[in-house]
């Protein structure tokens, strides 16, 4: 019976270190991280989209380009730090930031209630429209109309929750992994109608034969932050200083219009 006793409590040991062991390879909560340390180390990781032209996109020597990006350039310059930056999806920016991939995100996350739950904003650096747009023959005029219609939209986005939120039952949401994919199955008639941003459906007015495609009517006007982990109180501050002085000395409006050929909006 002891000898029973002896391997019963070798056997819970045994398997209590393996647990512990086990326990150890997660990854564990994101840690605070400072100014100071981000100095410190000479350099700033910041994740960004790379498939929502042209806030984030792709140049022709295969590097992150767009707004967004120009935007990540003058920050670490004012920062005197290296930019590091890495393209991230719109289902796993918040997941990167989490898990220490990225120190900041500049990938036109839109500030919302629900994701402010999770992480902390800056002040708004830029803005967007969010529309249904669709093929012209779709009769598509209100919210009301998407009943049994097929409309695609990128998954966990802004446009997917504001598109969630007014669709009725019926209607036929099919959630793709970008932008990209959710502007192919429209122009391939996979799909009635996309929810994307205004950029994005210029994007497609470009490529599409001329009077294909309308906006049908808005989904949402949002504005994005820049995005850090939450208990950064001194980093959201320089954020915020930074986001400021180059909103009122003309900067990120300079940005903006090179991009998107119009003044930065009042926010």
């Amino acid at each position: 019976m002891i000898k029973n006793l002896q391997r019963r409590v070798f056997i819970a040991a045994t398997v209590t270190l393996g647990l512990v062991a086990t326990l150890s390879l997660w990854p564990t909560a994101a840690s605070a991280q400072t100014i100071a340390e981000i100095k410190k180390k000479g350099e700033v990781t910041i994740g960004m989209l790379v498939d929502f032209p042209p806030y984030g996109t792709m140049n022709s020597s295969n590097q992150p380009d767009g707004y967004d990006a120009d935007v990540a350039r003058l920050l670490a310059k004012d920062l005197g730090v290296k930019l590091n930056l890495v393209p991230v999806t719109g289902p796993n920016r918040i997941p990167f930031l989490l898990t220490n991939k990225v120190d900041l995100l500049v990938a036109s996350l839109a500030i919302t209630p629900e994701r402010a739950k999770q992480v902390q904003f800056s002040k708004p650096y830029a803005a967007a429209s969010i529309v249904l747009y669709g093929n012209k023959k779709a009769n598509i005029k209100e919210a009301a109309d998407l009943k049994g219609k097929r409309v695609g939209v990128a998954r966990a986005s802004t446009q997917d929750v504001a598109l969630t939120a007014v669709a009725p039952e019926g209607t036929e949401i099919h959630r793709f992994d970008d932008d990209a994919s959710g502007m192919q199955a429209l122009m391939s008639g996979q799909v009635d109608a996309i929810g994307c941003s205004t950029t994005v459906a210029a994007q497609i007015d470009k490529r599409a034969p001329a009077n294909t495609f309308e906006t049908k009517f808005l989904l949402r006007q949002q504005v994005m932050g820049i995005v850090m982990r939450q208990g950064q109180a001194d980093l959201l501050k320089t954020i915020d200083d930074f986001v400021t002085r180059n909103t009122a000395n003309g900067e990120l409006n300079k940005l903006y219009r090179k991009w998107l050929e119009t003044d930065l909006p009042k926010m």
